[in-house]
């Protein structure tokens, strides 16, 4: 497994190794072992969640307060997507500081967001299948969410805007100055 540090204090790039031939490919995709060995953590996910979606789909960015803020293992097992972390660490040295990857089923690439981050993706494929673990259970009274076009965060979603595809839920989400963090 390649481990790569981001500019975000504990977020990382996964690749694991995978092991290809004329029958096609074998990855180990997760090893609880490995994977605290490796980032230096004790980390327990408790839920595997799946999404799919269709191209310019936009999730985001969204995230859990308090006791049950939560830790993600993100991945995209169909298609290709843009991944996004915003650190919402108030005491952090990177609050209000994003990063933007391309997460893919060709580059198997995989994103560590730690505890206190909002997420989201933006769909680049027609279609693509997203996989994240997550270390806390979700609960309703501790969602929270940012605007995905904040001109604080001043992220570059990659496509216009006529063509994203937001719930009416997302497209309400407050700005990042307002956002219950």
């Amino acid at each position: 497994m390649k481990i790569e540090e981001t500019i975000l204090d504990g977020c990382f790039i996964i690749e694991p190794r995978v092991f290809e031939d004329n029958r096609g490919y074998f990855m180990e995709s997760f090893n609880q072992n490995t994977f605290n060995n490796s980032l230096n953590l004790n980390v327990n996910f408790v839920q595997d969640n799946e999404s799919f979606s269709t191209r310019g789909v936009l999730r985001g960015l969204h995230y859990q307060t308090g006791e049950h803020a939560q830790a993600k293992l993100v991945r995209v097992l169909k298609g290709s997507v843009l991944d996004v972390a915003v650190d919402i660490r108030k005491n952090s040295k990177t609050f209000g500081k994003h990063i933007s990857v391309e997460l893919s089923e060709d580059n198997k690439k995989q994103l560590f967001i730690p505890r206190g981050f909002a997420h989201g993706f933006l769909v680049l494929s027609e279609q693509a299948i997203f996989s994240y673990k997550c270390d806390n259970y979700y609960n309703k009274a501790s969602e929270g969410g940012i605007i995905y076009n904040d001109s604080t965060l001043n992220i570059d979603w990659k496509l216009e805007h006529n063509d994203l595809i937001i719930s009416d839920k997302d497209i309400r989400l407050p700005i990042f100055q307002d956002a219950r963090l």
